[in-house]
């Protein structure tokens, strides 16, 4: 399934070429008809974003990266089935510390599935079943405006741990930054220790995401943003 990123052009503004970059009004094609136009000269000032909180990659990265590691876990090549969970867009942008996307970058993802299990790891438990149409483990690479996407499922809890996708972002001339994704709303955000021990609220804030249904995407599905800024 693809995506479509709409690009919004800015056009010249002829009330001044020489303040062309800076009209971004919707009304620029009037400005010649009004002969000045109020965004002329007004430069705004770029907000630099804030860092993504770190937070431990924990004891469930796979031990092997499986034959299918793309960015839809919800379904396994070789399998004719569907995961179990409700089916979840997760896609962002991945920033530095200026707020330039950084592109070429891999971007990792791995969860537990609707039952609460980790795939590809040592796992003894006999408990619950692996969910084996769920891939649990996804990668994919930033393209040209570090953006990134991954059809997953909605997290959910399992003994310990609130709800939580895990990240990680690498690439030549990065360290590997690894960071979780938290769903806003979610009980047991605040009784969740590696959650709560980013002391900083708003940092802390910067770790959770929204989800919405989205049926322009596909039905009866949820989407959130999570941007990744690493510095």
């Amino acid at each position: 399934m693809r995506f479509v990123v709409e690009a919004y052009h800015i056009q010249s503004c002829p009330a001044s070429r020489r303040f062309a970059d800076d009209c971004k009004a919707p009304h620029a094609r009037n400005c010649c008809r009004l002969r000045r136009c109020r965004f002329v000269g007004k430069r705004r000032s770029r907000r630099r974003p804030a860092p993504t909180p770190r937070q431990t990659a924990g004891p469930f990265y796979p031990l092997s990266i499986p034959a299918d590691s793309d960015n839809d876990l919800v379904r396994v090549a070789g399998h004719n089935g569907t995961a179990q969970g409700t089916v979840t867009y997760v896609s962002g942008r991945v920033l530095d510390l200026n707020g330039r996307p950084l592109s070429g970058l891999r971007v990792e993802i791995w969860q537990c599935d609707t039952n609460g299990r980790y795939h590809y790891v040592r796992d003894d438990r006999g408990d619950t079943p692996l969910d084996d149409n769920f891939q649990g483990y996804g990668q994919t690479i930033a393209d040209a405006a570090g953006g990134y996407r991954f059809r997953t499922i909605r997290p959910v809890p399992y003994p310990g741990r609130t709800p939580h996708i895990h990240f990680a972002v690498s690439g030549p001339g990065l360290a590997r930054f690894t960071t979780q994704m938290y769903i806003a709303g979610e009980p047991l955000n605040e009784r969740d220790g590696v959650l709560m021990g980013v002391r900083d609220p708003a940092a802390r804030a910067r770790l959770i995401v929204p989800l919405r249904p989205a049926s322009e995407i596909e039905a009866n599905v949820l989407a959130g943003t999570f941007d990744i800024v690493v510095g």
